[in-house]
């Protein structure tokens, strides 16, 4: 994601994956928490994803347009700033960690993160171009429902309370 870039999604939840599926795909792990929130429509976090052994630290600002499009500022960080941002964090909120697997099925790129808190289901997203970007979804994935519209399941919701159905 760019600077300033819209960040269009579609989100699934879904049947927690088999792991022979999971083999096909790039994991990561990642550590995310959620800063006071700047004003109402706006979501600020920070993010350490580590991967191979190296970690990545972004800052990131979205502004909520309507369920599909935001617009997103995302920037990598140092560690020290990360560190600094974190005594912001907002208290309200549980810091999520996830295990975050790219599968890509047919030109498409999926991001499914699973939580400790879910043992049998996970979230699956998949970025688009525009919001009539038609999506073929993975047949073996188990999907439950769609949660584009539902945001009980956008991760700063998450941070806040787990959904029970």
């Amino acid at each position: 994601m760019r600077n300033g870039d819209f960040e269009i999604e579609r989100r699934f939840l879904i049947r927690a994956p088999e792991a022979a599926l999971l083999r096909r795909a790039q994991g990561s792990r990642i550590t995310q928490t959620y800063l006071e929130k700047p004003a109402p429509g706006v979501t600020e976090r920070v993010r350490k994803r580590e991967s191979g052994g190296v970690c990545v630290y972004t800052h990131t600002v979205k502004t909520r347009v309507n369920d599909l499009r935001r617009l997103e500022i995302e920037n990598e960080i140092s560690r020290e700033e990360y560190e600094r941002l974190l005594r912001r964090a907002d208290p309200e909120r549980r810091t999520l960690e996830k295990q975050r697997w790219c599968l890509d099925y047919r030109g498409q790129l999926f991001e499914i993160d699973l939580f400790p808190f879910w043992q049998d289901r996970a979230l699956m997203e998949i970025e688009l171009s525009d919001e009539t970007q038609p999506v073929e979804l993975p047949p073996e994935i188990e999907i439950l429902k769609e949660v584009t519209h539902d945001k009980r399941y956008t991760n700063s919701s998450l941070a806040k309370c787990i959904p029970e159905d």
